[in-house]
Formats: structure tokens, sequence, C-alpha cells
């Protein structure tokens, strides 16, 4: 299995899991910054691992990560839905108790 690095040299290898090689860059960033980053680290970083990458590596990747987007703005779309329902079933319980 191929793998890259960060540019502090940790290794990633490339096994389609776009969390890890997240994961990865997030220890590095803190390690090396403790905790003290900024977008220009972060996209630093991401551009040095991007930059490794060949065009087969590319599309798998943002696949994933376009999964990954994806599930998270659905989750967060559901979540919108089941707080509104609530609300409006806490005000219609309210007025209900008022009668």
């Amino acid at each position: 299995m191929r793998a890259i690095t960060t540019i502090s040299g940790t290794r990633i290898e490339l096994d389609g899991d776009v969390l890890a090689v997240l994961e990865t860059i997030s220890r590095d960033l803190a390690r090396r910054q403790v905790l003290d980053y900024g977008f220009e680290d972060v996209d630093r970083e991401i551009q040095h691992v991007i930059g490794q990458l060949n065009d087969e590596e590319l599309r798998t990747y943002l696949k994933e990560s376009l999964f990954m987007s994806f599930n998270r703005y659905e989750n967060d779309r559901m979540l919108k839905i089941v707080e509104r329902a609530n609300k409006r079933s806490t005000q219609t319980r309210g007025k209900s108790s008022e009668s």
C-alpha cells in the first residue's frame, strides 16, 4: 500500500479512509502548534497532502470527502427538522394546558 507524509513527516497509509487522513493532519498540527494553528496552517498541510496524490487517489478521497460531507449535511438537516417538531409540540402542549 502506498503512503504519503504530512509536512512534519508523519506517514499516512493511502487506504481510502479520508477520516484517517484528517485525524493525522489534526494530530500533527496540534503537536506542532500546541492547538494554536489557523486556516493558513491547515491549508498548507492539506495542499501538501494533495500534492502527493495521483489522479486516482484524488478521485477516491474526493468521493469519500463528499460522502462524509453529504452525511453531515443530511444529519444537520434532520436535526433541524426534529428540533422544529419538538418546538411545535412544546408550544402546542403549552397552549392546551392554558385552556
